[in-house]
């Protein structure tokens, strides 16, 4: 789950991280009263689950209460990159003399942590990487270890931070380590005019397989903002992202389902560009229910125009797949109205076969081959 600023900054805050949390206003009429209660200077900002809001327009400064109602009025409703603005977090305006990025996260390809750390902070990390490669430190964390006194101060050399920015590093693994985060960053880390250090960003990943060791982050979702298909997905136990395209993917396995997408992006290239409209994992279990409720939230979707079930029979034999498939479609009745491309493989594959030959549902057409199959799912997209 990521984390908008003011969210992140709570969460700082609770570590004793130096931040300012401010005041978060979701109505242009309350921003004044929030920025005379901030000193009446205040920077007016976006809050929305996505970078580069300062170059769409969503951080604006306002020099009095006034303007800054003038400025929430800018923001609010304002479209970042796919996201409305549905509030704005206040703050008062700092005194920079530097500005730092630095960022823990975790180094999949390794299997361990890392930091990354610069001293050319307040601009996106890749743009860092692309026109100044060498201000860029990045520093290895072992798991075991941590980050202790010596390994903060090896960060702090390696990026070429103040001293005191140790003591900042350690507060900021505490967030990283107590919540479970994937990723937690900011940018800008500043120093400011009186040498002191704070947090005037944060942006925090927060790993929801240990959700259950944090019921207090339940309160960290948006549910206004959240994908309603994704939302209702979630509230039937699925494994369902949402994604701009054309046809429906159902399949069992989460690597299954990601090659999936990739024949399906591959096939649409010969059929009008269609797309892989969401990522469907179904898991291990392929019920009447479970399909039912997965093809419900697929054919939702106003943008899908074909559905590929893609299963390759393990625990679950095919025949129970193709049951599964059958049922579902008599559950779903009138809801059911797009074509389905079924390709089954693996255990007990010829009965499951049989069993949709027999049903001869006519939205329903199985092929035997996983590249077939995205073809002809990408195709009758394209002819819908």
């Amino acid at each position: 789950m990521d984390l908008m600023e003011y969210q992140a900054k709570e969460l700082f805050a609770r570590h004793q991280v130096p931040v300012t949390l401010g005041r978060v206003v979701e109505d242009p009429a309350d921003a004044a009263a929030a920025a005379e209660a901030l000193g009446g200077r205040v920077v007016v900002k976006a809050q929305v689950k996505t970078g580069g809001r300062g170059k769409a327009g969503g951080v604006k400064l306002a020099a009095d209460p006034a303007e800054a109602t003038a400025r929430a009025e800018d923001i609010l409703g304002m479209d970042i990159k796919g996201h409305t603005v549905r509030r704005v977090l206040l703050a008062p305006a700092a005194q920079i003399a530097e500005e730092y990025y630095f960022s823990f996260l975790v180094d999949r390809a390794n299997r361990n942590y890392l930091c990354i750390a610069s001293t050319e902070g307040g601009v996106e990390i890749e743009e860092i990487a692309h026109t100044n490669p060498d201000a860029i430190a990045k520093v290895s964390i072992d798991p075991a270890i941590g980050v202790d006194e010596a390994k903060a101060a090896e960060i702090v050399a390696a990026a070429g931070f103040p001293a005191e920015a140790a003591d900042v590093v350690q507060k900021l693994w505490a967030v990283f380590v107590a919540e479970d985060a994937s990723l937690v960053e900011v940018n800008p880390l500043v120093q400011l005019a009186d040498g002191s250090l704070e947090a005037l960003d944060g942006k925090v990943t927060l790993d929801e397989n240990a959700a259950y060791r944090h019921p207090d982050h339940a309160a960290f979702e948006d549910k206004a903002a959240a994908d309603p298909l994704e939302a209702a997905a979630q509230e039937k136990g699925l494994n369902y992202v949402k994604l701009d395209g054309q046809v429906g993917i159902i399949g069992n396995g989460a690597g299954l389902v990601m090659s999936t997408l990739d024949v399906v992006a591959y096939a649409g290239e010969a059929h009008s560009g269609v797309k892989p409209a969401n990522f469907l994992d179904i898991g291990g279990g392929a019920s009447a229910e479970v399909m039912a409720n997965g093809l419900g939230i697929i054919l939702g979707d106003a943008q899908v125009k074909s559905v590929f079930v893609n299963v390759f029979g393990g625990i679950t034999a095919c025949d129970a797949v193709s049951n599964g498939i059958v049922q579902a479609l008599e559950l779903l009745g009138e809801q059911a109205n797009k074509p389905l491309v079924v390709r089954l493989d693996g255990n007990n594959v010829t009965e499951g076969r049989r069993i949709l030959a027999k049903a001869n549902h006519p939205l329903v057409t199985v092929v035997d081959t996983m590249d077939g199959a995205a073809d002809r799912a990408a195709e009758l997209a394209a002819q819908a």
